[in-house]
């Protein structure tokens, strides 16, 4: 990044939640550093350490943002080791991260990704602790990244950064299996499986545990209370709810199930 192309957008993905002053802390330190900054929760729910929920998350949401948006992911069990922090430019869009695989989404995605491991200390601040790199690495980078400090500056383009899997859904003619992968906060059970990995008219049943749905459904409005039901998702993936319920309490769903859509064959 450079002037001509400085964001004045940082999005931040903690699990810090909103209990206590560490959220704020980082806007402060982003503010006091780039007071034009506009700063967006993505969320600070995510579940302690939990780098799964984490990179469904940012991957959810980034594109939804302008381009030179930089998004900070703070979701790290390594904190104070000698993990790296990478900075990476991916379809012009900025991520901050650990060297955890959390981005693991953004380089299956864009193989093309330019990495670097931020070493450059001058732009950290004059105390570094420990316990908390959001505040003394992560915000200053991404406050002196927002007003134009070159991408390179920070540090060495690196190749060799954790990148991660993710799971992909397996296909045969006539059965896709795929699992769960996220689970919102309302309890909805949202699996791998998107819209385009198959034809909804060749649908003869989807099954997760012991229970079958032999229709996919258009709003959860029209079910009654407490019913169960499958419907593709705002992002287009299916998921398992129930109406005015928790899925996953309801169903006993947890995070990893398989899920299996089954299909006519093609004529």
């Amino acid at each position: 990044m450079d002037g001509t192309n400085r964001s004045f957008i940082i999005t931040l993905t903690t699990d810090f939640g909103l209990k206590d002053a560490f959220v704020g802390v980082l806007k402060g330190v982003i503010l006091s550093i780039n007071p034009h900054a506009t700063i967006v929760d993505i969320t600070h729910g995510i579940p302690q350490g939990d780098l799964d929920a984490a990179s469904f998350a940012v991957d959810q949401a980034y594109t939804f943002f302008p381009p030179n948006t930089i998004h900070v992911v703070v979701v790290d069990p390594g904190v104070g080791t000698q993990r790296r922090i990478l900075l990476v430019r991916a379809k012009e869009h900025y991520f901050l991260a650990p060297d955890n695989s959390v981005l693991r989404y953004i380089f299956v995605r864009h193989p093309e990704a330019e990495v670097i491991s931020v070493t450059n200390e001058k732009y950290f601040l004059p105390h570094t602790s420990q316990t908390f790199h959001g505040r003394d690495i992560f915000a200053p980078v991404a406050a002196h990244l927002s007003r134009g400090v070159p991408f390179h500056t920070f540090g060495e383009t690196i190749t060799d950064y954790l990148k991660g899997d993710i799971a992909l859904p397996q296909k045969t003619e006539n059965l896709i299996t795929g699992q769960i992968v996220y689970i919102d906060h309302f309890g909805n059970c949202i699996s791998n499986i998107s819209k385009n990995d198959f034809d909804p008219e060749q649908l003869v049943e989807i099954n997760i545990k012991y229970f079958q749905f032999e229709r996919l459904s258009h709003s959860y409005a029209e079910h009654q209370v407490a019913e169960p039901l499958v419907i593709f998702s705002s992002h287009d993936y299916l998921e398992i709810a129930v109406r005015d319920g928790n899925a996953a309490q309801f169903l006993n769903i947890k995070k990893g199930e398989p899920i299996e859509v089954v299909l006519s064959e093609t004529s």
